[in-house]
């Protein structure tokens, strides 16, 4: 039987690393051992800043949508529970950007909570 040789394969598998580590310093971009640790911590990080990201973000607009309640005298978790018992349903995404953009239309909002509140 034929021996197999690897080389052509083991060439592009390299190649592919390389490629990913452009840009990186010294020989973290030059070598494949140290290139590939790098690659692979990298894709790591990638991996869980995707997942950090959620978080960050939904505590971004929890954060906006707190001030925009302590500015119409409540606070966010009275102002949600409000939302809940009046059976808005309102991602915090949009009630962040409405606290933005519309904050006439939000101080109504805090008025329908409170009046669901009492």
């Amino acid at each position: 039987m034929a021996r197999v040789k690897n080389g052509m394969n083991a060439h592009k598998r390299h190649k592919k690393v390389l490629k990913l580590s452009k840009g990186y310093r010294g020989s973290r971009s030059k070598l494949y051992k140290t290139s590939n640790q790098f690659v692979m911590k990298a894709l790591s990080n990638a991996y869980t800043g995707r997942r950090l990201k959620k978080r960050d973000f939904r505590k971004l607009w929890i954060q906006r949508i707190n001030a925009a309640c302590r500015m119409n005298d409540m606070s966010y978790s009275r102002f949600m529970n409000g939302l809940k018992k009046a059976d808005i349903e309102v991602n915090r995404k949009m009630l962040s950007e409405l606290a933005i953009a519309d904050p006439a239309g939000f101080a109504q909002l805090v008025e329908v909570a409170k009046s669901n509140l009492a």
